[in-house]
C-alpha cells in the first residue's frame, strides 16, 4: 500500500507534463497535418497506434485471463499437467504477427514512392524511356513546369534558389503557392543539416557533396515553421526557418517583384543606409535584388520578415546589436562584427533594410503568423 502511496505523489507531476505535451504550435507539429505529404505521415501513425493498441489489449487480456483463471487456490495441490509444445499456438503466433507487418507494410512501401515523387524524377523517367527523342531543351522545360526550390543548408541559415522565371534566391524564409506541389533539391554547404517542416512534410537530410529530394504541399495559406533536425553546431537550435504559403496569385506578385531591378530608396534616410552598406563592403556577403555575393543570406525581402538571424523579433534595437555584435546573439555564425560603426549610420542601415519590402501590404497582413 505504501508503494501506492508514493507513486500518487507523483501524479500532479505526471498530469502536469501530460497537459504540457499538448501545448505544441500548431504549425510545428506533425500531429496536425496540413498537406497531402504531412497526412499520409499522420495516417501512417494512427495505422500503426491501432495495430499495437490491438496487440497490447490482447496479450493483456489474455494475461489476466490466464492469471485470473489459474492462480493458485487453496487446497488445490495437484501438480498441473506439463506442456512441452503446442502446434497451433506456434503457428498462430508465428500468422498473426506476420499479418500484422503486412497490414503496415503495405501503406509503408507504397507510401514510399508518393513521397519520393518529386516531379523531377518523371522527367528523368521520361528521358530514359525517349532517350532518342527527348532533348535536353524538352527535358529542361518538363522540370521547368515543377517549381523547384534548391534549399542549401549553412552554419546557421538557409538558402533557398527558386528556378521561377529567371531565378532567383531568398534567405531564411521560403515562399510556395497553395495547393501546388513544390520540388525540394536539398544541400548542404558544410556540415550536415537535415530540412524539416513538420506540418507540411518529413525531415531529408541536407549532406554536402550529395544532393537529396523531396517535395511538400501546403493546403493553407499561412506560415509554417521549419527547423534544421540534424545536430550540426552550437546555434544548432536557432537554425529555424520559416515556410509562407500564399494563394497562387499573390505568390506569383511576390516571385515577380523578386526578379525587379534594384532602385534607389525613396527615403533620404534609407538611401544613405545603402551608400553605408555597400561602403562597408555587407554587399560582398549579402545579395540586394540580384547584386552581390550569397556568401551570407539574402536580403531582397528583408523587410517582410518576422525574425533576425531566425529567431530575434524585428526590432530596431534587436537589428543594431545584430550588425554589431552578432556573435553573442549566435555563436558560430559566421558574420563580422561592425562596432565601430556609429549609432547614425546604424539609424541609416536599419531604415535601408526595413524598406527592403516585396510582399504585398494586404496580404502581409492577413498571413497567419504563430
Amino acid at each position: 500500500m505504501n508503494g501506492w502511496r508514493k507513486l500518487l505523489k507523483f501524479a500532479p507531476f505526471m498530469a502536469v507534463f501530460l497537459f504540457l505535451a499538448g501545448c505544441g504550435e500548431r504549425r510545428l507539429t506533425a500531429l496536425d497535418p496540413m498537406g497531402p505529404q504531412s497526412q499520409w505521415i499522420y495516417d501512417n501513425m494512427i495505422l500503426s497506434l491501432y495495430v499495437m493498441a490491438i496487440v497490447i489489449i490482447v496479450v493483456f487480456v489474455l494475461f489476466f485471463i490466464v492469471v485470473i483463471r489459474f492462480r493458485h487456490k487453496e487446497g488445490d495441490n495437484e501438480y498441473p499437467e506439463q506442456v512441452h509444445g503446442s502446434t497451433k499456438l506456434e503457428v498462430a503466433w508465428t500468422v498473426i504477427p506476420l499479418f500484422l507487418l503486412a497490414i503496415l507494410a503495405v501503406p509503408t512501401v507504397t507510401g514510399q514512392f508518393y513521397l519520393s515523387n518529386t516531379g523531377l524524377e518523371d522527367a528523368e523517367a521520361q528521358e530514359d524511356v525517349n532517350e532518342e527523342e527527348l532533348s535536353e531543351e524538352e527535358l529542361e522545360e518538363l522540370n521547368d513546369d515543377v517549381l523547384q526550390i534548391t534549399a542549401t543548408g549553412h552554419q546557421f541559415w538557409w538558402q533557398f534558389d527558386y528556378n521561377h522565371g529567371d531565378g532567383f534566391t531568398a534567405g531564411n524564409e521560403v515562399y510556395v503557392p497553395v495547393g501546388e506541389k513544390v520540388a525540394f533539391i536539398l544541400e548542404a554547404e558544410d556540415v550536415m543539416h537535415s530540412f524539416w517542416v513538420p506540418a507540411l512534410a518529413g525531415k531529408v537530410d541536407n549532406i554536402p557533396g550529395i544532393e537529396n529530394y523531396m517535395w511538400l504541399q501546403a493546403d493553407e495559406p499561412g506560415v509554417y515553421k521549419g527547423k534544421c533536425a540534424e545536430l550540426c553546431g552550437p546555434s544548432h537550435a536557432l537554425m529555424d526557418f520559416r515556410l509562407i504559403a500564399l494563394e497562387q496569385d499573390d505568390y506569383e506578385e511576390w516571385a515577380e517583384s523578386m526578379q525587379e531591378e534594384a532602385e534607389e530608396p525613396a527615403d533620404t534616410l534609407a538611401n544613405q543606409g545603402r551608400e553605408i552598406f555597400e561602403e562597408q563592403g555587407c554587399i560582398s556577403c549579402h545579395a540586394v535584388e540580384g547584386q552581390g555575393s550569397a556568401q551570407g543570406p539574402a536580403l531582397t525581402n528583408f523587410g517582410d520578415r518576422e525574425t533576425i538571424a531566425n529567431y530575434l523579433e524585428v526590432t530596431d534595437e534587436n537589428l543594431k546589436e545584430w550588425i554589431q555584435d552578432p556573435q553573442s546573439l549566435k555563436q558560430g555564425n559566421e558574420m563580422p562584427a561592425y562596432p565601430e560603426l556609429s549609432d547614425e549610420e546604424l539609424d541609416a542601415i536599419v531604415a535601408y533594410l526595413n524598406q527592403l519590402e516585396k510582399l504585398d501590404p494586404e496580404t502581409k497582413e492577413g498571413l497567419e503568423r504563430d
